[in-house]
């Protein structure tokens, strides 16, 4: 912190007399008042909060000057990957500078594209998000959901993709749910939940989902309902129609545990019950296509990184079920098919490997990729010739390529131009010892001729939960960053997907100190091995990364100098009582039950800060219309972190206003914020 700024002076967060017992443990919650987002007093605390924080960022010389490089680079244009139904082509793009993407169509690709749906018309400061997209398969009629503010409430309409107009239908109260058309078009496939409560609709617990079928033209109180299980009220339903218009598959969820069910309906019997195919929760199991009544399914039982069966309707049982392609060294992430072949997306220590291989799983080719890096894409039918993907890395934008299926050969279509040269750049991927000596891989960028000096500013950034894996992918806020001289670090810790589900169950419930120890042992890495040290470190994470970041800095708070953590769950006995939160309970374990209490206490971290502890330099950082990780999680760690802060260190909290969890945030928005992290740690880590 430069010399010339004054001691800061937090708002007052008056306490009240709260505590619940837990298993015969008295727990004090004095800032429980903060849970109600709404209130006048909320209200008045966040902005007299923002007063502070916005006041003390304004008077960072680089501020602007860092907003201004990431406008000038942001601006550029950006390609998502397009897909075909019927003889229509899709994709999405950015000029540069647009709050969303705009969706085009082309009839071929030497056709000049036309814009089908422009999000940024319907709000001025693009607060509203195309968040859900399904295409008839035969390119015609469009449902589409939209979001306000971040928040995870859509409402879908449907297009007509030729004359651009929409049609009458109107269904609400969505949420987790993609749509599936039936093959006649004449309706969808999609999951809701009852109508919420309008004033408590952004903290209240999201049970009893439901599965229904639109008819196109009719209202929402037409729905059919076609599953739904009162007994069961965290399951939910995932109902998509198989290629051949056949079957109705619904793969039922509970919570984020990756275990589901699959139960299918006949289509072409008007009578045909609902059938469990798969009806125990004991691994992850995706529907890829069929043959007829042969089902072929991706899943892990038996194979943590993942292999592919043969389910025969007519012999369902296990015991004859066919192994199609066997689990390998590499982790499984996604399978498809194509030019009546499979293709297979593998990751091999975080990078992408793609294989292509026969119907009886022989194995065919490689998918000779650009270079070491992150694809997508490989979307398609089953008897396609041609596909796109995308392919990005650390110090490579996203670029878009046409792959034929025939030849195997890659050829450029999109090729964003970013005004950096890549050459400046490099990546090395190490794997250093975590505390019980697991090997952990960690990916480091920074500019070439960087001095091993120990006094580089360093930004680590991890995830660690959730079966999600953590791949290289280009980012214009970590350019900048890197720009300024900055390192840019990328552990695969466990509770992660990178290395399957033994790896993921490796980082979670019981398990979940290996996470923090994971992410500390490479802060400790970078030190030992002359990149930063303490002075220059900072760490960052969002959501279950913001847990992650929360608990390190009160573990090692002498680790650190500065923290970031975003849309954090921190409050680890009450994050089940908002929204989706009880569906994290597979991961982290549930408060209720004394065994997983006595572990989520030891380590949430609202309930680990000391009272006179210096802490690092923090930024917390929420949104007002979060209703994933609802903004009294950060409130109520702002406020008791302020609290127990020793020294001169600021601890300051950002709330973005009309804004949520993070999905279909506006470009500037983001710029915004991303201007407000660096200069932060500009400040806090004397980048001068």
């Amino acid at each position: 912190m430069s010399p010339s700024r004054p001691q800061l002076s937090y708002p007052c967060t008056h306490r009240v007399e709260q505590s619940d017992r837990y298993h015969g443990i008295e727990v004090k919650d004095p800032y429980r008042w903060l849970e109600n987002p709404d209130s006048e007093e909320t209200k008045a605390w966040i902005a007299a909060q923002n007063e502070v924080t916005f006041a003390y960022l304004s008077q960072i010389p680089v501020r602007e000057k860092i907003r201004q490089r990431l406008t000038e680079l942001w601006n550029y244009e950006k390609f998502g990957v397009p897909f075909k139904r019927g003889d229509r082509y899709f994709y999405f793009k950015n000029d540069g500078l647009q709050n969303q993407s705009v969706l085009y169509t082309l009839n071929s690709l030497d056709d000049e594209p036309k814009e089908l749906f422009d999000p940024n018309l319907l709000s001025a400061d693009g607060t509203v998000a195309l968040s859900s997209l399904a295409i008839s398969d035969d390119g015609t009629l469009m449902a589409y959901g939209l979001s306000t503010a971040g928040s995870d409430w859509s409402e879908y309409r449907v297009r007509d993709v030729e004359t651009r107009e929409d049609k009458e239908d109107h269904l609400k109260w969505i949420k987790f749910s993609g749509a599936s058309w039936t093959k006649d078009n004449r309706g969808f496939f999609y999951s809701r939940y009852d109508e919420p409560n309008e004033k408590t609709k952004l903290e209240e617990v999201n049970y009893y989902q439901k599965l229904y079928y639109h008819r196109l033209g009719t209202s929402q109180a037409e729905d059919i309902l076609i599953y739904h299980r009162p007994d069961q009220k965290e399951w939910g339903f995932d109902g998509s129609v198989t290629e051949d218009g056949r079957y109705l598959i619904i793969s039922v969820w509970r919570g984020t545990d990756p275990k589901n069910l699959i139960f299918y309906q006949d289509l072409n019997d008007p009578k045909a019950e609902i059938i469990e195919l798969i009806s125990e929760f004991e691994a992850n199991y995706n529907f890829i296509d069929n043959e007829g009544s042969c089902f072929w399914i991706k899943t892990d039982l038996d194979a943590p990184r993942g292999r592919v069966i043969a389910i025969a309707l007519n012999n369902p049982a296990q015991e004859n079920w066919q192994e199609i392609i066997p689990e390998a060294e590499e982790t499984l992430e996604g399978i498809g098919l194509l030019n009546n072949q499979f293709v297979a997306d593998y990751l091999k220590d975080a990078r992408s490997l793609v294989k292509i291989f026969a119907l009886d799983g022989q194995f065919v080719r490689e998918i000779e990729l650009p270079g070491i890096g992150s694809v997508g894409g490989f979307d398609g039918k089953r008897y396609d010739t041609e596909t796109f993907y995308v392919f990005t890395s650390f110090t490579t934008p996203s670029t878009i390529y046409r792959y034929n299926m025939v030849t195997g050969k890659s050829t450029i279509f999109r090729q964003p131009e970013v005004d950096f040269n890549p050459d400046d750049y490099e990546t090395k991927q190490i794997f250093y010892a975590s505390k019980d000596g697991t090997k952990i891989p960690m990916f480091i960028t920074h500019k070439k001729g960087l001095k091993l000096d120990s006094n580089n500013p360093t930004y680590l950034y991890g995830y660690g939960g959730f079966n999600a894996s953590l791949t290289p992918s280009f980012s214009i806020s970590n350019l900048v960053w890197m720009e300024m001289g900055g390192v840019y670090a990328v552990p695969n810790l466990r509770g992660g997907g990178e290395y399957g589900e033994e790896w993921h169950q490796a980082g979670m419930k019981a398990n979940k100190q290996n996470v923090f120890d994971d992410f500390i042992a490479a802060a400790e890495w970078l030190i030992a091995n002359n990149y930063t040290s303490s002075s220059k470190l900072a760490i960052g994470g969002g959501s279950n990364g913001g847990l992650l970041v929360g608990t390190c800095m009160t573990q090692r708070p002498e680790l650190f100098a500065a923290a970031l953590p975003a849309v954090g769950v921190m409050d680890m006995l009450r994050f089940h009582k908002f929204t989706i939160g009880w569906a994290w309970c597979s991961e982290y374990g549930t408060p209720d039950n004394e065994e997983d209490f006595k572990i989520l206490y030891a380590y949430s971290p609202l309930h680990n800060l000391k009272p006179g502890t210096k802490y690092p330099a923090t930024m917390i950082i929420t949104a007002d219309h979060d209703d994933r990780v609802v903004p009294a999680h950060s409130f109520k760690f702002a406020a008791a972190l302020q609290e127990a802060h020793a020294g001169d260190n600021p601890v300051l909290i950002r709330i973005e206003t009309k804004a949520g969890h993070g999905a279909g945030k506006p470009t500037l928005k983001i710029i915004d914020e991303v201007a407000d992290k660096w200069a932060f740690l500009v400040e806090t880590l004397n980048i001068y």
